[in-house]
């Protein structure tokens, strides 16, 4: 089963090391839907809550301030409980 990787909170120095706040934005409004990963994606979230289901397994809480790594090949379910703003960058 494929995991989501998390840090709650992210670390500061972890992420100037890695330029996240020099990546692009993704916003979102409350909402579900279905999503597939077909890379890597890593982002770490300036707002909002969210939770992800991946297929067969566990919901992950997550929000602002965590740094939020998922594999290539998940499919899940997004459901936003507060509207989103994060930097994300594909891998």
């Amino acid at each position: 089963m494929m995991k989501i990787g998390i840090k709650k909170p992210a670390n500061k120095h972890e992420l100037e090391q890695q330029n996240i706040f020099q990546w692009p934005i993704w916003e979102k409004e409350i909402s579900t839907f279905p999503w597939h990963y077909d890379q890597n994606e890593t982002c770490y979230f300036l707002e909002g809550e969210v939770v992800v289901t991946p297929e067969g397994g566990k919901a992950v809480h997550m929000g602002k301030g965590d740094l939020v790594t998922f594999p290539a090949g998940m499919t899940c379910h997004w459901a936003i409980k507060q509207a989103v703003r994060k930097h994300y960058n594909f891998f």
